[in-house]
């Protein structure tokens, strides 16, 4: 049975992560992780699970609650997160190539891999970590002079690069009690994370194939690569177009008192546009944000960022499918199309699947929380705001005047329950992915049947 277990590499990806989690929660629970009042076992398992899983969510105020050692534990942890989503397809192709059919290799390799990391995977991890720790490393020095300004806080390498890789690992933790609220006037700081949260969030695919279009440009050659691969083109133009499109609808609907000019209001809606895309960073309180804004983060939030990144959510390449898919049924046009390229109708089929999953287990993740929280006087969009960051790894809440998220006042059964989604939004797209991959088909089928629709 181990062995039948070994062979599906989903199994693998869901115990790797519930291994990290198990043990990042009893180094937590250890007394030189704890600064004041010890921290209780829901509470290290919460906080471990949301660093692996690259969430942000607290229920416990991290500057105050953890000592240094206990910090380093949480950064450790989302590192490996961060990491781990990035590589473990390549990782498990690499450790099981023995044990997978040839036409499995292919499947998998091809569902996670294109251009040079189908035909190399052991440069594509070297890349993988080179670019992680090149990117964070400019992120550290870039946000450690940025803290200089700020002489009243702590302001140290390690917070640098606390805030670094939590930036580009997409994970939304901050050694700060106000999130970055308090370096929302440092150009540099909210600049860096912006752009750390942006590259994390693309996917390695994407980002080489730019930096290599790039690098040839400055050296005056033709790229080796004539146009843009499909899956770049979607993931740049969606991922613009959600940042963008994002910022100027909070600057319609609005965003707290504190942003008096249009100065702020148009910075501060950039950032939460792009934060809100599974970062879980905040420059303004979320909790007084109008309804309206909430819920054009509670969109962001649930499409999340781009394949083979570190960041959750559905996806954008799965948003642009399934609307091209709406769009070409609207226009009774046969087939989906994206740039002028046909879209296979088996990843049309599982871009729907992938949303329709998403949708349901976000429902009944709201439903179980209203029915263990009906006691306490909180709000559906509360509650749904706090679903949908776990479900899409955010790390955002709409928490008002508080250094903790929604979740620390939930029972320990609510608690659990968030714990459950951000496991569920950190490994449930990669492993649906790797699930509805073709396999034998029946040798019968029942009689066609039709119903009335709409």
């Amino acid at each position: 049975m181990l062995r039948s277990l070994l062979n599906r590499p989903e199994f693998l990806l869901a115990g790797t992560f519930a291994a990290l989690i198990l043990g990042g929660a009893v180094l937590l629970r250890l007394p030189a992780a704890h600064a004041a009042e010890p921290v209780g076992w829901v509470d290290a398992l919460f906080t471990a699970t949301s660093a692996v899983c690259v969430t942000g969510l607290i229920t416990v105020d991290t500057e105050h609650a953890f000592t240094h050692f206990g910090k380093v534990v949480i950064l450790v942890l989302i590192q490996l997160g961060g990491l781990g989503i990035m590589t473990f397809g390549a990782l498990v192709v690499q450790l099981l190539h023995l044990r997978l059919s040839f036409s499995g290799h292919l499947a998998w390799q091809s569902s996670f891999f294109e251009g040079p990391a189908r035909l190399n995977l052991r440069r594509a991890l070297f890349g993988i970590f080179v670019l992680t720790f090149v990117f964070e490393a400019l992120g550290t020095v870039l946000i450690y002079w940025g803290l200089q300004g700020h002489p009243q806080r702590a302001h140290g390498w390690f917070e640098a690069a606390f805030l670094a890789v939590a930036a580009y690992c997409n994970a939304g933790f901050s050694v700060y009690s106000d999130n970055v609220v308090g370096l929302r006037d440092s150009p540099l700081i909210v600049g860096t994370l912006m752009a750390l949260i942006v590259i994390g969030g693309l996917g390695y695919l994407v980002l080489l194939e730019t930096l290599q279009r790039g690098w040839c440009r400055l050296r005056g050659r033709r790229p080796r690569v004539v146009v843009w691969t499909l899956h770049s083109k979607v993931v740049l133009a969606t991922s613009a177009l959600l940042v963008f499109g994002g910022a100027a609808a909070l600057l319609f609907t609005g965003l707290t008192p504190t942003e008096d000019t249009w100065g702020l209001r148009i910075v501060h809606a950039l950032f939460q546009s792009v934060t809100a895309r599974t970062a879980g960073f905040n420059t303004v309180d979320i909790g007084a944000l109008p309804l309206p804004s909430l819920l054009i983060l509670i969109g962001l939030m649930f499409i999340g960022g781009s394949p083979g990144s570190c960041a959750g959510g559905i996806k954008t390449t799965t948003a642009a499918v399934w609307s091209a898919r709406v769009r070409s049924r609207l226009t009774g046009r046969e087939g989906v199309r994206l740039f002028e390229r046909h879209i296979p109708p088996g990843l049309v089929r599982r871009a729907a699947l992938l949303l329709a999953i998403a949708g349901l287990w976000n429902m009944g993740g709201v439903l179980v929380l209203s029915m263990i929280e009906q006691s306490k006087a909180f709000r559906l969009e509360q509650l749904v705001f706090e679903q949908i960051s776990a479900f899409a790894t955010v790390g955002l809440s709409a928490h008002p005047d508080a250094p903790v998220s929604l979740s620390a006042q939930f029972s320990p059964w609510g608690k659990l329950s968030i714990v459950f989604t951000m496991f569920m939004g950190r490994v449930g797209p990669l492993t649906l992915a790797v699930a509805v991959l073709p396999r034998a088909r029946t040798l019968y089928r029942y009689p066609t049947e039709r119903v009335m629709i709409g």
